[in-house]
């Protein structure tokens, strides 16, 4: 019987892609180092991920996790107040995706959004193979294997939760109907205590034969107030509560993260495909010399040029790093061409220098003692493989594979 508290469970990933720029740390880590001492976080590196479209460079992949990892331990992401692994050494991972691929249906996986777009922004790579069609499916089986209740995403990534949704939900409709369901289910109501137990039922009523998304969401929070009753228990009156069966693999929901603010130096989103960015790594020097060679609005050419921030992606810049009081001087500055486009960068880098200082002190750290790194990755893997294991005894169960030696 599952014992996790699904809400208080978060789970997120990243491909490898090597060292990290400021896009992801203002757009992601910001956030995991927030969440981290407010929920129970999961975070990995999604190695498989990244073969369902790197397969032919393979060599690239195990440095690219390091990097990775040493970069979030840099900017703040503990090991100590949240889970850290990578995917591929969590092998429940590729079994719950192998399972539950038996009950998806393959036009779920074909209409994700991202299924066509990606094949027409990556035309040069073939990606006309099983694990790219089924990568979002891969993608589900890392967020239930954990049965996590929360998952940031941008806006972008919604699609993913909700196909997530879907499978679990029919994973749930086929599986969750254990024998004696409707008699362990009004026996757990009735543990509720007379006053609880009448509600819930009174609102079970009312969404059932009104369809009433108030009372369903009133009785969900009902129930995660109870005390009187087990986790198993919970998960089958959540089940009972909309007619279905125990739940086995609960329904993530989408923690929606603001987007990223932060960008490249050429003002389009910084991404290292547009080859726009200022990595975490990056020293004062470099910070400078790339900051002092962005460009800045074409009308002013010449020093005695008046300016307009407002087309000039050293202002983006400025929204991110500088206050209002810098803000209106830059304004000031530029219209009247008070200042020249060094002074108005100046401060930018400036910030930026300050902000990478102790993420660069600590990353040299980690890089200095790597050991210190794997240990941190062998707890968090036995943790992972440990909740893991958890999931798949009971969804083996339910689907005819659990043989007693």
């Amino acid at each position: 019987m599952s014992s996790v508290d699904s809400q208080r469970r978060i789970l997120s990933g990243m491909r490898p892609t090597g060292r990290l720029h400021l896009g992801h740390y203002h757009g992601v880590l910001k956030n995991w180092v927030k969440l981290q001492h407010e929920y129970d976080c999961f975070f990995f590196a999604a190695d498989w991920h990244a073969l369902t479209t790197h397969y032919e460079t393979p060599q690239d992949i195990e440095q690219s996790v390091w990097d990775m990892l040493v970069d979030w331990l840099a900017a703040g992401v503990s090991g100590n107040a949240s889970t850290l692994f990578i995917q591929s050494q969590v092998p429940e991972h590729a079994e719950l995706h192998l399972l539950l691929s038996m009950i998806t249906p393959v036009s779920w996986l074909e209409r994700v959004p991202t299924y066509k777009d990606q094949q027409e922004k990556l035309k040069d790579l073939d990606l006309a193979t099983y694990g790219f069609l089924g990568y979002p499916l891969l993608q589900s089986a890392d967020i239930l294997v954990y049965r996590a209740g929360q998952v940031p995403v941008g806006a972008d990534q919604v699609a993913h939760v909700e196909i997530t949704r879907e499978v679990a939900r029919r994973f749930n409709h086929l599986y969750g109907k254990e024998i004696g369901f409707e008699e362990k289910a009004e026996a757990a109501v009735r543990k509720m205590g007379k006053k609880a137990a009448k509600l819930y039922n009174n609102l079970r009523k009312t969404y059932q034969e009104q369809g009433d998304s108030e009372a369903l969401n009133t009785a969900r929070a009902l129930l995660q107030e109870q005390q009187n009753i087990t986790l198993g228990d919970k998960e089958r009156l959540f089940g009972y509560l909309e007619g279905g069966g125990k739940v086995i693999l609960p329904e993530p929901q989408a923690l929606l993260t603001p987007d990223s603010k932060m960008p490249g130096l050429d003002g389009q989103k910084m991404s290292k495909s547009y080859g726009n960015t200022i990595t975490l790594r990056d020293t004062t020097d470099e910070v400078s010399e790339k900051v002092r060679r962005m460009p800045t609005d074409p009308a002013r050419v010449r020093r005695n040029d008046p300016g307009d921030p407002g087309k000039c992606p050293v202002f983006q810049l400025h929204q991110v790093y500088t206050d209002e009081a810098t803000h209106a001087w830059v304004q000031e500055g530029c219209r009247s061409a008070g200042i020249g486009c060094i002074d108005c960068k100046k401060p930018v880098i400036d910030a930026i220098s300050t902000e990478l200082a102790p993420m660069q002190q600590r990353a040299k750290d980690y890089e200095a003692n790597p050991d210190a790194v794997r240990v941190i990755l062998a707890e968090g893997t036995e943790r992972a493989r440990e909740a893991a294991r958890d999931t798949l005894a009971e969804v083996r169960q339910v689907m005819g594979l659990h043989y007693r030696p």
